[in-house]
């Protein structure tokens, strides 16, 4: 078996769904600052990612407008930047729900 194939190919995978999984998580009405969204992905999924990887990401669905930030003062410590899904995110999230099921349905009809 290639396993270079395999991680490669795994890896493609795990970049290619991170938003959806990223909204999918947003979607459940809790705001998540970065740090704690990267737990909650690494908790719920066990993909472990970097921040480098996380704030461009946010900041790509910021910029579609699926999701919105706001900066949260702390009683102690720096402010933090907390994000939240929009109704148009949740639209999107909603339509890549039904068709990562309909993938899913394919390829275990395979």
């Amino acid at each position: 078996m290639d396993k270079d194939f395999v991680l490669k190919w795994s890896s493609q995978l795990k970049k290619g769904t991170l938003s959806f999984i990223i909204l999918k998580i947003l979607n459940q009405g809790k705001d998540f600052y970065g740090y704690d969204l990267i737990n909650e992905l690494k908790n719920r999924t066990s993909i472990q990612i970097a921040e480098g990887t996380l704030y461009p990401l946010m900041n790509r669905l910021k910029s579609e407008d699926l999701v919105v930030s706001n900066w949260v003062e702390q009683s102690s410590g720096i402010p933090r930047k907390y994000y939240s899904i929009t109704s148009e995110g949740k639209k999107v999230v909603a339509e890549m729900s039904i068709y990562w099921s309909n993938l899913n349905h394919i390829i275990h009809s395979i």
